[in-house]
């Protein structure tokens, strides 16, 4: 990437219409906190949650009973039916209403309703660890950033200071050469030298920049230069071995871990699918009842009789057809499975390959977080190694470099020896930063995965 690029797009940001000064650093936890509050990915697991919950909810008001009720009205005319004395007429126009409510309750099918209830309470737990699952990530993604920046920073340090003393060394070189104690070629060479440390930090604060950049962009926040985490007083790793049992780390990451717990979840979900196929050979029985009425314009009652006892018909008022008319009626229903087309036998075996399908991914899930935790613990111990060994390095390398240094100085040792010594202390620098972080954020990982929280 050419040196100029992030300068350029930081003068760039700083005008986007979202970046917003920062008015204070931020500390892990805040980035935790405010990507536990805000993340994208989160909400859609958690809405994930809510629809599940809705689904519980709706099968557990299944269980009551159904209750509807229906209304018609009809016109006819001709030769029609009357719905109320199922009589016809002729060239009559009639308007009937009718009138229904019906209710029906499930009385037995075989627990599918109880086992269906049950697999969405499971899956609804399912769905808690999920989200779970979702913020550990996040989580471990923002101390792997936010460790990267602190690296960037002290590497900056270094770099910097290197230059430092390549200047000082341009400065004597120059006088060396005026007074003619030195080839002109020797300063030409320092200067390279001091030119190619200057690149060296334009870079490394581009690569600060850009782990800044990065941080911000997990946290779903728009740029911003004015952007800056607290530095925490990080202590150098300890000498000696780690202690830590990795068998004893994995017994405890499977009791909290959310990704096991999630499959385990699931393979219970499979379990109550294959008891709800099985409930779908048994016999069903159902209660159901029904309220029914109706009204026609051209039906009419007695209302009377003549002086020769002959019935004298007038009309007959809407409510007391309704209430004569009313027939209450109540029922069972018996349904006994003998053939369906193997659809149930099906449904069983399919159910059944579930399980399996849900046990070999728990497994999975627990093989998965033993070699990571194992991973985790090889690169802390190789971190450690590294960061011992390198730190004894560094300490015989700082003194090859200022005896270098000091015969440099009275031209007893040419540039390209002198560059060759300083360029080996700033690589012995660097690996010393790289261990010692890589073994701050393994450790972390093995803290985590035993239940403690990721703090620095």
């Amino acid at each position: 990437m050419p040196k100029y690029t992030i300068p350029v797009l930081i003068i760039l940001f700083s005008f986007f219409p979202g970046a917003t000064a920062q008015d204070q650093t931020w500390s892990l936890e805040d980035c935790i906190k405010y990507a536990m509050e805000n993340n994208i990915a989160i909400k859609q697991t958690m809405l994930n949650t809510e629809y599940n919950q809705n689904i519980l909810e709706q099968s557990k008001m299944s269980r009551l009973p159904n209750l509807n009720a229906s209304s018609g009205y009809t016109y006819s005319f001709g030769r029609a039916l009357d719905q109320t004395t199922y009589e016809f007429t002729d060239n009559q126009q009639i308007n009937s209403i009718s009138v229904n409510v019906n209710s029906g309750a499930n009385l037995f099918n075989g627990f599918q309703k109880k086992n269906t209830i049950e697999q969405n309470r499971i899956n609804l737990m399912a769905s808690y660890e999920n989200v779970e699952k979702i913020r550990n990530d996040i989580s471990l993604n923002i101390a792997a950033a936010y460790l990267q920046i602190l690296f960037n920073e002290e590497l900056l340090v270094v770099a910097k200071n290197q230059l430092e003393i390549t200047r000082q060394q341009v400065e004597r070189t120059d006088k060396m050469v005026e007074a003619g104690k030195l080839a002109r070629g020797s300063a030409l060479e320092i200067q390279a030298q001091y030119a190619s440390e200057e690149l060296n930090v334009v870079n490394t604060d581009n690569q600060l920049l850009l782990s800044y950049l990065n941080l911000q962009q997990i946290l779903d926040l728009p740029y911003d230069p004015g952007f800056l985490i607290e530095i925490p007083d990080l202590p150098a790793p300890d000498e000696g071995p780690i202690i830590i049992n990795t068998k004893d780390v994995y017994e405890s990451a499977q009791q909290i871990m959310p990704q096991i717990k999630s499959a385990e979840y699931n393979l219970e979900a499979a379990q109550k699918e294959l008891s709800i196929s099985t409930g779908m050979r048994y016999p069903t029985l159902s209660l159901s009842g029904n309220y029914n009425s109706g009204y026609s314009d051209i039906r009419e009652k007695v209302v009377g009789t003549d002086e020769l006892g002959v019935p004298i018909m007038g009309k007959y008022p809407f409510f007391e057809q309704v209430n004569d008319n009313l027939s209450v009626g109540i029922g069972f229903n018996l349904r006994i499975p003998v053939f369906n087309g193997f659809q149930v036998k099906s449904a069983i075996a399919n159910a059944k390959i579930g399980i399996e399908n849900s046990r070999l991914e728990l497994q999975n899930e627990k093989n998965t977080l033993y070699r990571d935790i194992q991973q985790s613990h090889a690169d802390a111990v190789a971190a450690l190694k590294k960061f011992e060994s390198t730190k004894k390095a560094l300490i015989s390398m700082e003194e090859s470099f200022k005896y270098t240094e000091k015969k440099f100085e009275v031209g007893l040792v040419n540039t390209v020896d002198y560059n060759t010594s300083k360029n080996q202390l700033t690589m012995t620098q660097s690996d010393l930063l790289q261990a010692k972080y890589d073994f701050i954020f393994k450790t972390r990982i093995l803290n985590f995965y035993k239940g403690e929280p990721i703090t620095f």
